[in-house]
């Protein structure tokens, strides 16, 4: 199973077939317009599933499945969490809990980055305590950024899903530790020079044992579509 994120940096309309090359079994794409403004281009390949969560149908999120994989919006989805998804997956090897992440709602005064991942890994313990599990998306946060007063800074959400054996697979899969990242996932306003790690892709444990590969797209290749570099990985199931 192929999983990929990227922030399109909207228009997504008219980068489609760019990241659908890479042959997603599921996409997760902060900042996509609504699903009513896509034109896939002949020969595209064409989604199972669509699901698209936004108030501005310009730039939401969209979530995309193909072949044998099928997307379910779960019943407890909370919309206080607008941008964390929770899904069902199914048509694999086994169902899983898909939550696709962009960290980014200007409505929570209290923290509407990486404080919206807390929150939401608060409220969704018992879907996250199953054990298959993985959350991806844009996460608005590195450790490098940690308020050491705010109770769900970003390593915070790192300890968190720990206990529960959930990872990030590209810690895991590089060595690193977080805050120490030999590979931005972003470049803010595009500029080489300002390079972050905000994207990730966490897994429970099942998953980390079946962890093929992490690949993250370079600025040369990336930087004339958007500001974010896609996050590819790839699982043995």
């Amino acid at each position: 199973m192929r999983i990929i994120t990227w922030n399109c940096n909207m228009a997504f309309r008219k980068k489609a077939e760019i990241i659908l090359a890479y042959q997603p079994d599921i996409l997760i794409v902060p900042e996509c317009e609504h699903p009513d403004k896509i034109r896939f281009l002949p020969g595209t390949p064409l989604p199972t599933d669509i699901y698209w969560h936004g108030l501005n149908a310009n730039k939401g999120l969209g979530v995309f499945s193909y072949g044998r994989y099928k997307l379910k919006l779960l019943d407890v989805h909370n919309p206080d969490f607008r941008n964390i998804l929770p899904f069902t997956v199914s048509g694999g090897s086994y169902d899983f809990t898909l939550f696709a992440v962009w960290a980014n709602n200007p409505l929570d005064k209290d923290g509407h980055y990486v404080t919206q991942v807390w929150k939401a890994i608060d409220y969704y313990d018992d879907l996250l305590s199953g054990g298959r599990s993985i959350l991806i998306g844009d996460f608005n946060s590195n450790t490098i950024w940690d308020k050491p007063r705010r109770e769900g800074n970003h390593s915070a959400v790192v300890s968190r899903l720990g206990l529960k054996d959930i990872v990030s697979t590209y810690h895991h899969f590089f060595g690193k530790e977080h805050g120490k990242e030999e590979h931005a996932t972003l470049f803010m306003y595009r500029h080489q020079d300002k390079p972050y790690h905000v994207d990730y892709c966490f897994a429970s444990a099942c998953f980390i044992e079946k962890l093929l590969n992490v690949e993250v797209g370079t600025y040369t290749d990336w930087s004339k579509y958007s500001d974010h570099k896609p996050l590819i990985v790839e699982f043995d199931l």
